[in-house]
């Protein structure tokens, strides 16, 4: 399944960079990272409060 994604998000990205200018391939990149940070974080892969939580010295 994961190379299937990964084939889709980087046709997304060409498309977005060919037609949109480079401004339009940063958004799309840094939104679908955002995405794929979001949806890992939703099936438990990843813990967002040790990354956000503040730690007392």
């Amino acid at each position: 399944m994961w190379p299937i994604v990964g084939l889709s998000y980087g046709t997304v990205l060409g498309l977005a960079g060919a037609f949109g200018g480079f401004t339009a391939f940063a958004l799309v990149l840094v939104l679908g990272l955002a995405g794929f940070v979001g949806g890992r974080a939703m099936e438990g892969d990843i813990d967002l409060s040790e990354m956000f939580s503040r730690r007392s010295a």
